[in-house]
């Protein structure tokens, strides 16, 4: 099994398959000297790899790429854009609600429904009322996840 430091090798590598791999699996290490690595992974050229290290953030809850991934939410790729609304969420970035709820106007629907979820994960009251018209969303997978949110919501208060 690798160690961080070579995992953050390959993470470096000019290897796409090595790269992805490594970011992935840097985010299960929960080893917070990964972030860094990571949230410069945010910036490469190849949108799999961005999306992977996004997610790595997430489950590394590491707080201080919060406005690097803010800036993803408006990525050209759906799925870069997706997995940094769901490390946001992962994070439960309160400093992320605004454009979060701004990504609620995003065209895919797999985006609104992480935005969403991430939404309710945050737990901020502020979103209640976008949350409620997401429940009339053309998505049916986002009006489901927007009752979700709502409920968590509902809790939390």
């Amino acid at each position: 099994m690798k160690d961080i430091n070579e995992w953050v090798q390959d993470l470096a590598s000019d290897n796409l398959v090595k790269r992805t791999h490594a970011a992935a699996e840097l985010g299960k290490t929960g080893n917070q000297e990964a972030g860094p690595h990571l949230t410069a992974a945010l910036r490469d050229a190849v949108p799999v790899v961005r999306s992977e290290a996004a997610y790595a953030l997430g489950e590394l809850k590491y707080k201080e790429s919060v406005n690097h991934l803010v800036k993803l939410l408006k990525d050209e790729d759906e799925r870069v854009r997706k997995s940094a609304a769901k490390a946001l969420g992962m994070i439960e970035a309160r400093t992320a609600v605004s454009p979060l709820i701004t990504a609620l106007d995003d065209p895919s629907d797999i985006v609104r429904k992480s935005v969403v979820r991430a939404l309710g994960q945050i737990g901020d009251t502020r979103a209640v009322q976008y949350l409620e018209k997401m429940l009339k969303d053309r998505s049916y997978l986002v009006q489901r996840e927007s009752g979700d949110a709502l409920k968590k919501l509902v809790k939390k208060s």
